[in-house]
């Protein structure tokens, strides 16, 4: 039996919130295998941020584990242990350093990392703008110049400048139109195909998730509800909450669904 990339063992945390104490997240399990897309979602306030801080070493959990191809990571997390799990912010803008060029920002993570030589590194900017559908030329534009969708994709490429295994993605699509979301989901889907890579996927859009995950774990004040294949939780969802979610995801238009549909379809 292989050993899951990512494992969480009854993760808790807790916040003080004046003089009260509020459980964010209590008892959280789950397993994530290489390659594998994991959605975890729920209405604001259910956790899934926290638990999300909690993989990237941002928060320490009160209690439990989190292993990583079996080893426990440590609370304060090493360069190296960094380099393993990458974050894709949702705000595009916010995640890219405005006085600093794409190019400038790209180099800056294999710099950090120490990957490839100071020679090799502007060949590799354009290999990781190529891999997220730009051209070389954006390495000299600033965010400003860019599209939320583009900034997106250069987001992206740090990401996966240090070569991680394990992608965190904080709603990376809310605040994208529906047609960029679909080419951004593509891109995604391709990229966890062709380099192995595992996603988590934080999320409230349930629309979204259907597309790109295999399984979702549903929060509820800070616990988890409902936890299995993205079809079973659709097709027959076992609780009350996760239904009214379903409910009430957004339905889209027929273009969009045909747009959906073709690029499917050019994935395949």
């Amino acid at each position: 039996m292989s050993i899951p990339l990512l494992s969480l063992r009854k993760l808790s945390k807790m916040f003080r919130v004046g003089r009260r104490r509020v459980q964010a997240v209590r008892d959280f399990s789950v397993d994530v295998d290489a390659g594998e897309c994991l959605a975890v979602v729920g209405e604001s306030g259910s956790g899934k941020s926290t638990v999300a801080n909690m993989i990237l070493g941002a928060l320490r959990p009160d209690s439990g584990e989190i292993l990583f191809a079996g080893e426990r990571l440590p609370d304060k997390r090493t360069l190296a242990h960094r380099r393993l799990m990458q974050l894709v912010q949702q705000n595009p803008y916010s995640a890219l350093n405005r006085s600093r060029t794409v190019g400038a920002s790209l180099r800056l993570a294999l710099d950090v990392h120490g990957i490839g030589s100071a020679a090799e590194r502007s060949g590799i900017v354009a290999e990781l703008l190529a891999e997220v559908g730009l051209e070389s030329g954006f390495a000299n534009r600033y965010p400003a110049a860019l599209s939320g969708g583009q900034c997106q994709r250069v987001a992206l490429a740090r990401a996966l400048a240090c070569h991680s295994r394990l992608i965190v993605l904080d709603e990376p699509t809310s605040s994208l139109d529906v047609i960029v979301q679909a080419r951004m989901l593509k891109l995604l889907n391709d990229l966890r195909l062709s380099r192995d890579l595992a996603y988590i996927f934080i999320t409230h859009d349930l629309a979204v998730v259907r597309n790109v995950a295999e399984r979702v774990v549903v929060m509820r004040a800070g616990e988890i509800v409902e936890h299995g294949p993205t079809n079973e939780i659709f097709e027959n969802p076992a609780e009350a909450y996760t239904r009214r979610l379903i409910a009430a995801s957004p339905v889209i238009t027929g273009e969009e669904l045909r747009l959906r549909d073709r690029l499917r379809a050019e994935a395949a």
